[in-house]
């Protein structure tokens, strides 16, 4: 769920970062004292690395939709990229004293209801859903990321660095509406659809996990007050048209 790659028309221009102030300019052994929080990381941890192992699961099962055999590869190459991030995430809780099954099964049904209701039909719906899709949930976790702990930001941010979904995606898509216009009409409703079901599980999951959603709104570390969230989703939602747009795609 975590491919990560960036809006590829997004701008190179990036304000200096503040200071990190409170738990965010803590390292995990200080702040991992209050046990809520540790509560609200190791949830944090469990849904990423779940995500990651959906994820390299689902990439293995696009690649048998490839149309050639270098497509394959391609997929195959990424997949392991994911199961290496989940590798990580999962011997990160083991470090901590959490036993990563159970750190993730929380979030099996969501994850797995999600890919459920947003199985691809075809090669390209693959990949749009692996950019489009997999990018706001990331976009999501880049932003909870920068109000954590040193350590955990550390392992959050690159877990979820670019595994090159992106540039490969964009190129397909492209290539295949330039082949025939139609097909981007048809992609873009399925853009839409994916957008509306991530952000629907994303909000299921917080609202499940109370130490998530305490965390989220500023009673656990350096949470977003609600007009912070109203503003987190709107840059997620500006993200989301940007890689419709590099796509070649109508938000």
């Amino acid at each position: 769920m975590t491919s990560s790659d960036k809006p590829e028309n997004a701008s190179d221009t990036t304000a200096t970062p503040a200071e990190p102030t409170g738990v965010a300019a803590r390292d995990w052994a200080t702040a991992s004292a209050d046990p809520q929080y540790r509560a609200a990381v190791v949830d944090l941890l469990g849904a990423l690395a779940y995500g990651e192992l959906a994820a390299f699961e689902r990439l293995a099962e696009d690649a048998k939709l490839a149309p050639t055999l270098e497509d394959k590869a391609e997929l195959a190459k990424m997949a392991s990229a994911e199961f290496h991030h989940f590798e990580r995430l999962r011997d990160r809780l083991a470090e901590i004293g959490e036993e990563p099954t159970r750190a993730m099964e929380p979030f099996v049904a969501a994850y797995d209801g999600f890919h459920k209701q947003t199985a691809p039909s075809d090669w390209l719906e693959g990949l749009v859903k692996a950019y489009v899709g997999d990018s706001i949930a990331s976009d999501f976790y880049r932003e909870v990321a920068a109000r954590l702990d040193s350590d955990s930001r550390s392992l959050v941010l690159a877990v979820l660095d670019d595994t090159g979904h992106g540039g490969f995606a964009v190129e397909k898509v492209r290539a295949a509406i330039d082949a025939d216009p139609r097909v981007g009409g048809r992609l873009a409703l399925w853009a839409r659809r994916l957008m509306g079901e991530a952000l629907s599980q994303s909000q299921r999951v917080v609202a499940d996990r109370d130490a998530l959603s305490t965390m989220l709104v500023g009673g656990v570390a350096d949470g977003f007050d609600l007009a912070e969230v109203g503003k987190m989703f709107s840059r997620i939602t500006e993200a989301h048209t940007k890689r419709m747009a590099a796509l070649g795609l109508a938000a």
